[in-house]
């Protein structure tokens, strides 16, 4: 199902393959492919707490940004805060300017579309 809402369907890239070990200090490494590229993403699991918080690194060099997802109860739904943190002004630039943030409302809006076609 991660392949189905992770990777924005308007980017052109596909997720060629996850390896993901979930759990405190586990590791993930995900591989996308775009033509005839590839590129690895990868990182360490900090915190993994079931059904409440995660929280993982993006090891994508110098630059290591740490990223913390919360779900929070709220009735029938579930709020999901996710909050990334960087070492530096000129890191949270650059990523802005990359436009790799501009995405996460379309990777949010998939997860929701897969979660309701699953909830049919």
């Amino acid at each position: 199902l991660f392949r189905l809402w992770w990777v924005p369907k308007s980017f052109g890239v596909t997720l060629l393959s996850l390896d993901a070990d979930i759990r405190t200090g586990g590791t993930y490494r995900l591989v996308f492919g775009h033509g005839d590229t590839e590129m690895a993403v990868f990182g360490t699991y900090l915190e993994v707490t079931p059904h409440s918080r995660i929280v993982w690194t993006n090891d994508e060099g110098e630059d290591r940004v740490v990223t913390t997802v919360t779900f929070e109860e709220q009735g029938d739904k579930t709020l999901l805060v996710m909050h990334d943190l960087y070492p530096s002004k000129e890191a949270l630039d650059a990523a802005m300017a990359s436009g790799e943030k501009s995405c996460t409302g379309e990777t949010f809006d998939q997860l929701g579309e897969v979660l309701c076609t699953r909830a049919a």
